[in-house]
């Protein structure tokens, strides 16, 4: 099949073109950019652009809806309803217009409120969306639209699937950022650390987002999360082992930690600027984000890789390695 694929060029989405050529499909990698990895699959346009969208779906029998604003301090905030709402309608009319009848759209658990209804099995797809940012209102939106063109014809498929933070070799996000601040000795762990955290590998996530290719017609609902879940303080325990350290580090209460990220608010607020270190994110990270995943063996999907291995792939690629490399160099200059 000819594949359709927006945010093409980016993290998931490089991994899940892949898979799909791996598989025979043939993907249209659409982004702001061409992809790096695969060039020749690029069609460069934006979400916002309708007629862009439209021209680079045309004879596409699939549409994976992947481009989105995603970073919690985006502004002005109403950049996330252009992108993310907007965006969408966008690609809902070049559907339409090229009478394509699949959509597989990447949502966020940001749906969800920062502490779940139920604790101890975490958000499910049953839960009302409560939104706790301005990207999760976004996101619940743009939920809205893509259930009503489902809806609009009983031909039609539609499958949404609500991503944890994700990560993998080459991601720069928020769990890499963890892991570097830990490697570089400048994290400081907030609370007790017995809070969780549903998170997945970026391999398992493009693989179900191709299993999802099997499923039937009509709206489907999903979170993805590689289970079991782990805490914030094994996740440290873990990095900081693989990288040859013992014990957690420094630790602060949480009360401090948020006052600390209080008082970078108002420091960026009065010069304007943005820190890595805000109220938002301490919050974010003491929370039991958590969210149920069963959905997801209903569909007869297998994961290949566990969670540990996922992050050991990860800090050997993005930690490990590198340092042994450095280090090789260096003797290397020394013996010259």
């Amino acid at each position: 099949m000819k594949i359709a694929i927006t945010g093409g060029a980016g993290f998931i989405g490089t991994v899940l073109a892949r898979i799909l050529i791996e598989r025979g499909h043939t993907p249209i990698l659409i982004d702001l950019k061409k992809s790096e990895t695969y060039p020749e699959y690029s069609a460069v346009a934006s979400v916002e652009d309708q007629e862009a969208i439209t021209k680079a779906c045309a004879g596409a029998d699939v549409i994976y809806h992947m481009a989105a604003l995603h970073r919690d301090d985006i502004s002005p905030i109403s950049r996330y309803t252009e992108v993310n709402v907007e965006g969408g309608k966008n690609v809902i009319a070049a559907a339409k217009a090229n009478n394509i009848q699949t959509i597989i759209f990447t949502s966020s658990v940001a749906v969800y409120p920062l502490e779940p209804i139920n604790p101890a099995t975490g958000s499910a797809e049953s839960d009302p969306p409560a939104p706790f940012n301005p990207y999760g209102q976004s996101k619940a939106e743009s939920e809205k639209t893509f259930e009503d063109w489902a809806y609009e014809d009983e031909q039609r498929k539609l499958v949404t699937v609500r991503l944890v933070a994700t990560f993998g070799p080459g991601n720069h996000g928020n769990i890499f950022k963890l892991m570097r601040h830990i490697a570089r000795g400048k994290f400081v762990m907030i609370g007790n650390g017995k809070n969780c955290k549903s998170i997945a590998y970026v391999e398992n996530v493009a693989a179900f987002l191709v299993h999802t290719l099997s499923l039937g017609k009509g709206a489907h609902l999903y979170n993805y999360a590689d289970k079991p879940d782990i805490n914030m303080r094994d996740f440290v325990l873990h990095v900081r082992s693989a990288l040859g350290r013992k014990g957690l580090g420094l630790r602060l209460p949480y009360i401090c930690g948020l006052m600390g990220g209080m008082f970078f608010d108002v420091l960026g607020a009065l010069r304007r600027k943005k820190y890595t270190i805000n109220s938002i994110r301490i919050k974010k990270f003491t929370a039991n984000t958590i969210v149920s995943a069963n959905r997801i063996e209903e569909t007869g999907f297998k994961p290949a890789h566990s969670l540990e291995d996922g992050l050991k792939i990860m800090i050997e690629s993005e930690f490990t390695k590198p340092q042994k490399h450095s280090e090789s160099l260096a003797e290397h200059k020394k013996a010259a």
